[in-house]
């Protein structure tokens, strides 16, 4: 079994914690009227560019060639203007419950594209999966049956389910290429293409946003989705590529979930019960089953010593 890594698991759980709370605190800023989801988005991106362009001037300059840049921008292609522009408009179209149980299709996603098949993984992705599908079923019983029937576009469940495999595509596809470079070179890089792609789409969104209309929690919820949510977690994201295996790496989404029943708790929109432990224990019973589970890499060392 191979060496656990506290730095890469700390990594996802902080980026993945805070994605979690990034979908209550998106739908209450969208709510307000004052910006749209396109305007949300580029704010992201464009926030996140400047602030891993002012931090690359505190580190050692560091040149990237030109082919790496090429595929720079593919890699910002998946992981962040598919990504994030698919989840924030399915978002804005789905329904709360539906975006959560979308999110946990990410680590199957980063299975069936890298990893091998072995029992103890199969078994981790199903607690994991299985477990935040009851935090999600549990809190919609606990809803209005109005509300559980609120329009759910079509839409927004295949946006956000698209977002979820453009990042499982980014993180089994590039996941050796990022350790070329620091992070802060990728991120700066990869969030520069990004906001060149999305600018014209959103443009006369940014004109035409209610600044003045956004009160002092909706100016909080925006700062903690461009400071915490993207700059933070995206740096975490990285670190957490660099030591774990994707699959692993994938495993964290199932956090968000929880994080949202949590915040939904804490809020006094739910209430903690013995449902809600049974799928804490059974998501981080499956993070640590795949974890423990063997690599790609595990298994052909294994197969070449029996042939041995």
């Amino acid at each position: 079994m191979e060496k656990f890594c506290w730095k890469g698991h700390a990594s996802m759980l902080g980026a993945n914690t805070m994605w979690g709370l990034m979908s209550p605190l998106s739908k209450l800023l969208m709510a307000s009227g004052a910006v749209t989801s396109l305007v949300v988005t580029d704010l992201r991106i464009g926030g996140a560019m400047v602030l891993f362009w002012i931090a690359s001037f505190f580190q050692k300059p560091e040149h990237v060639n030109h082919k790496d840049l090429i595929t720079l921008f593919f890699a910002s292609l998946f992981a962040i203007v598919f990504n994030q522009g698919c989840f924030i408009f399915g978002v804005s179209l789905s329904s709360p419950a539906d975006a959560s149980i979308i999110t946990t299709s990410m680590p199957l996603a980063a299975f069936i594209l890298k990893e091998p098949i072995t029992g103890k993984k199969v078994l981790g992705i199903a607690c994991g999966a299985g477990g935040a599908l009851l935090l999600i079923l549990g809190s919609s019983q606990n809803q209005p049956a109005a509300s559980s029937a609120s329009h759910t576009a079509i839409w927004g469940d295949l946006l956000v389910l698209f977002a979820q495999f453009c990042y499982a595509f980014y993180i089994v596809r590039f996941k050796d290429f990022v350790n070329k470079y620091s992070l802060i070179t990728i991120m700066k890089w990869m969030f520069t293409y990004s906001f060149i792609c999305t600018i014209p789409f959103s443009a006369s969104d940014l004109m035409n946003a209610d600044w003045s209309g956004l009160k002092a929690v909706e100016i909080g919820s925006l700062t903690f989705i461009v400071v915490s949510a993207t700059f933070v977690s995206y740096m975490l994201i990285v670190v957490g590529q660099k030591n774990l295996r994707p699959t692993v790496a994938g495993m964290y989404n199932y956090i968000q979930p929880l994080v949202a029943c949590i915040v939904a708790v804490c809020w006094g929109m739910d209430s903690f019960n013995t449902t809600k432990i049974i799928a804490v224990v059974l998501i981080f019973g499956g993070v640590y089953l795949v974890t423990s589970s063997r690599s790609r890499k595990e298994m052909e060392a294994y197969k070449q010593t029996e042939r041995e």
